[in-house]
């Protein structure tokens, strides 16, 4: 088969092919066919999290694992807050999304990427997207940093998480670069840095290893939590005690919650006793909270009780509108036994279900309710801080 036609036309023409299909076709063309179907599979990848990047047919994608690791255009604005004004350097530069988002605050922006192929479509995708101030720099982000002469108001470094074998990678000091043992030569060149981290990455872990760390921002988007960010400033002596974390939640509107507390006073609340009985109104933390850990700072600043130290849902008599996570008006509660389990899948034929602190999951108990996801109802299975096993039947709450 001969396609007659330019790239950016089969592009357009086969956007939502099964690009499977296109391989077997073998198609001939006065283009690298292969290459063409890599940009088709790499603009449904982003289309979701990147659609501006998606729909512009000049930008060019120099490998799936470049969509896939990059961030989306919402987490990458949201880093617009985080860094000076001023230079900056972006040290892992990859697909250049964060690159370009950070470069419509900073002054002048040097993209650093040791891959060569990654560079030559950053400096086409950066022409296209009239980012003027962005230099590409084709180098390791280690070997940029120890011999660099200058010094930027921004350090920004995405460390890649994969090791050998495609392995996922959630330890700080295990990714590459390892940004714990380039710190000091990052503090020497840089006012502020900032690090992406996992998602996974276990919090406390990673402030053992970096203390200097002044900021946590946990970001998730639509109650996924998708990025950690640490913020250090090279110009104070910012202990782990004094760490402020920042919780964000962004809806797919743009709205946000946001949730801050300390470190030190969290670990300093006292445990309140959890309630024995459930209220007129449940709550569930948002995601960023629950990755936090404010399980006791966000009991305190909203006055709500806690089922059980372990369950990590709430509940109140006054519906509380700001409480940020889901909201629901408790429909009844019911106690967990054989005849529970007969007639709740009667009564409630589909419901959406979770558990919390259980001993089945959530998939065990609803072969055990024989009942479907979804309907106006919400089933927590947990357990009361009297260790008594409930089924509390909910419902969102108005204006929730």
């Amino acid at each position: 088969m001969k396609y007659q036609r330019t790239i950016q036309d089969f592009i357009s023409e086969y956007a939502d092919a099964d690009t499977n299909r296109l391989r077997l076709m073998n198609i001939q063309a006065d283009f690298d066919v292969a290459w063409a179907i890599l940009q088709i599979e790499a603009r449904k990848k982003i289309r979701h999290k990147l659609p501006d990047w998606a729909a512009n047919p000049n930008l060019v994608f120099p490998s799936l694992l470049s969509t896939e690791q990059c961030s989306s255009e919402q987490t990458a604005r949201y880093k617009q807050r985080l860094i000076q004004s001023g230079d900056l350097a972006d040290l892992t530069g990859g697909l250049g999304i964060d690159t370009c988002y950070l470069a419509q605050k900073a002054t002048q922006v040097v993209y650093v990427e040791r891959m060569a192929e990654y560079c030559q479509a950053a400096r086409s995708n950066f022409k296209w997207l009239g980012a003027d101030n962005i230099t590409v720099v084709e180098d390791d982000s280690t070997h940029f940093i120890q011999y660099c002469n200058r010094c930027f108001d921004t350090l920004y470094i995405d460390p890649a998480r994969r090791g050998s074998g495609n392995k996922r990678i959630f330890a700080l000091d295990e990714c590459e670069p390892n940004v714990v043992a380039l710190m000091p030569q990052l503090l020497r060149h840089g006012r502020r840095i900032v690090v992406k981290v996992s998602p996974m990455a276990d919090i406390s872990a990673i402030l053992t290893l970096l203390p200097e760390v002044g900021e946590v921002h946990v970001v998730s988007v639509r109650n996924e939590c998708k990025e950690l960010l640490l913020v250090i400033n090279s110009d104070t002596s910012t202990q782990e005690m004094a760490t402020t974390i920042h919780c964000v939640d962004m809806d797919a509107a743009g709205r946000e919650s946001t949730f801050t507390f300390r470190l030190d006073e969290e670990r300093q609340l006292p445990h309140s006793a959890p309630c024995d009985t459930v209220a007129r109104y449940l709550y569930e933390p948002n995601s960023s909270i629950l990755k936090a850990g404010a399980y006791k700072s966000v009991a305190a600043a909203y006055g709500v009780d806690k089922l059980q130290i372990n369950s990590h849902l709430y509940t109140s008599d006054c519906y509380l509108p700001d409480f940020p996570g889901r909201k629901f008006e408790v429909v009844e509660v019911i106690d967990f036994n054989a005849k529970s389990l007969k007639t709740v899948g009667k009564q409630y034929p589909r419901i959406n279900l979770s558990t919390r602190n259980f001993p089945l999951t959530a998939n065990e108990l609803q072969k055990r309710l024989k009942c479907k996801d979804g309907g106006e109802f919400y089933l927590f299975a947990t357990t009361l801080a009297d260790n008594r096993k409930m089924l509390i039947i909910t419902r969102k709450a108005i204006n929730a």
